[in-house]
């Protein structure tokens, strides 16, 4: 596989094929730095038996405070074929795996979209940080059933300083427009566990509950049907050194705000991290686990 990418909103036009290109730096075929059932997902995605993830290596945000630096940032990851992508599906999923999670799956679009010819017996969910071409989303119709996408900025100004992107939003808004066009409201099976939909996430971070509000306005006015997941895990990862406001933790009374204002909105569909979820544990080991 060798072509022109330009999936990502970045638009790089870099030629993909064996060796890494673009942005991402990732070659065409997939990169792979773990694949599991994993449970601390919100709980419809988690389910009962576990959701499974299958994590993507590279990233075409870079977000300065990424919880998974080492394969966001680093590539840490090993390469796999989209045949063997397919055998590593079935095979979470005789595990009993509820869904097929793709964590960060943008940038292999083209290789993911080979790997789902035929479908899958269980959702598929479309793990993103929400910065995506619509263009590219449109592909996936019919195939995903379950997007879970971030929406991080609102404002240019934070985009950029933390994530390289001043055009997140640009790109984000319209994105979870068209994901919600796909899937409808949120529909949940007889076993509590998601079947299509869309969950927007949005980790509050320190020292911007102002923006925060914001992009809980903006979700109340232009994503109905659409389940709301507010986190609260924020820690000081990655490269957050010289950038003050990044270098500590969520206050209570930023919390407390940000929660208090997503019920005054009716927001109740979806879920709250408590303040003290913010902990380590919640990153898995990226081990090539299942690779």
């Amino acid at each position: 596989m060798e072509y022109i990418c330009s999936d990502c909103p970045r638009q790089c036009n870099a030629l993909r094929g064996a060796s890494g290109g673009g942005f991402c730096r990732m070659p065409a075929g997939p990169v792979l730095a773990r694949a599991a059932l994993h449970f601390d997902e919100e709980p419809v995605v988690s389910g009962t038996r576990g959701s499974g993830a299958v994590f993507f290596s590279g990233c075409a945000l870079k977000c300065r405070f990424c919880q998974n630096y080492e394969v966001s940032h680093h590539n840490f990851g090993k390469p796999v074929s989209v045949e063997r992508l397919r055998e590593i599906y079935f095979s979470l999923i005789d595990q009993g795996a509820q869904n097929i999670n793709l964590v960060n799956p943008t940038h292999f679009a083209r290789a993911i979209l080979a790997s789902l010819e035929g479908g899958l017996p269980v959702p598929v969910v479309w793990n993103t940080g929400g910065y995506e071409r619509v263009e590219t989303l449109r592909q996936f119709e019919g195939k995903v059933q379950v997007y879970l996408p971030d929406l991080k900025y609102i404002r240019p100004d934070a985009a950029r300083r933390y994530s390289g992107a001043a055009d997140y939003f640009d790109f984000a808004g319209p994105a979870l427009r068209e994901m919600l066009r796909q899937t409808g409201p949120v529909r949940i099976g007889e076993d509590g566990a998601i079947q299509s939909g869309v969950i927007v996430r949005h980790l509050i971070l320190p020292g911007r509950t102002d923006e925060s509000i914001e992009i809980l306005d903006w979700i109340a006015e232009n994503l109905p049907g659409a389940w709301v997941s507010l986190m609260a895990q924020y820690l000081p990862f990655g490269d957050v050194a010289g950038v003050d406001e990044l270098n500590r933790r969520l206050t209570e009374e930023e919390y407390d705000r940000v929660c208090d204002h997503l019920l005054a909105l009716g927001l109740e569909d979806g879920f709250v991290q408590e303040l003290s979820s913010s902990d380590e544990k919640y990153i898995p080991p990226f081990d090539l686990t299942g690779v």
